[in-house]
């Protein structure tokens, strides 16, 4: 999931509608409604965020150090105008890109793979867990050598599971990174369908199941 920060809501819903057509889901806030859930939500809801889009307003270097107190997902800032000094203070102030508008979310979501990479001194765009490997670029996997062709949320569950390799996710956390966290209109229990289909394809290519699941613990990939 995406965050979206911003006090115009043309650039929080239009962002999360073009974030959507990717895939992807997002939440927008407007400043001091972001202060607040950072401030009080749950572990789980902001474990789920992959990256924290900043918009152009006042607060905005202050507010890294909120982030970064809850938060180690990726902080890209949105440039109205080009202008070094104040792109350098951006990064002074802990922000790990900044990008000028207008600027496509595949190219976002491109810059959001590559911070992640570098942070885990990666310098592919794939990750392999044992015979399953996804990329960071929206392509489908690859499972026992071969690429397997996945709806969009199944893709997104799986790529969530190797990202999260080696621990366990609860459906909750599956589901606010998949849908967000203030989608109303689904049910939760979606997931489990997801799950199943998804585990079911991957033990037809594998001949196993490679997904673990404990009661109240979740599922993982590599535990």
């Amino acid at each position: 999931m995406i965050v979206v920060v911003d006090n115009r809501e043309l650039v929080t819903n239009g962002y999360q509608s073009l974030f959507g057509m990717e895939g992807v889901s997002a939440a927008g806030f407007q400043v001091d409604e972001f202060r607040d859930w950072v401030e009080t939500a749950p572990d789980t809801d902001i474990s789920a965020v992959e990256a924290f889009l900043l918009g152009d307003f006042p607060e905005r270097h202050a507010f890294t150090r909120l982030v970064r107190s809850r938060s180690s997902a990726p902080m890209i800032a949105l440039a109205e105008t080009k202008a070094l000094n104040s792109t350098l203070d951006l990064f002074a102030a802990g922000i790990d890109d900044v990008v000028a508008k207008p600027v496509h979310v595949k190219e976002i979501l491109a810059r959001v793979g590559a911070i992640r990479r570098r942070d885990a001194g990666a310098d592919k765009t794939r990750t392999t867990v044992e015979e399953i490997c996804v990329f960071s670029d929206g392509r489908d996997p690859e499972v026992a050598g071969a690429t397997m062709m996945l709806p969009r949320r199944e893709r997104r569950i799986l790529e969530y599971l190797v990202a999260n390799r080696g621990r366990r996710v609860s459906k909750q956390q599956l589901f606010s990174a998949i849908y967000g966290i203030f989608d109303e209109n689904v049910e939760e229990n979606v997931i489990e369908s997801h799950i199943s289909k998804l585990r079911k394809k991957l033990k037809m290519r594998l001949g196993y199941d490679p997904v673990s699941s404990m009661r109240y613990l979740g599922y993982g990939i590599g535990v």
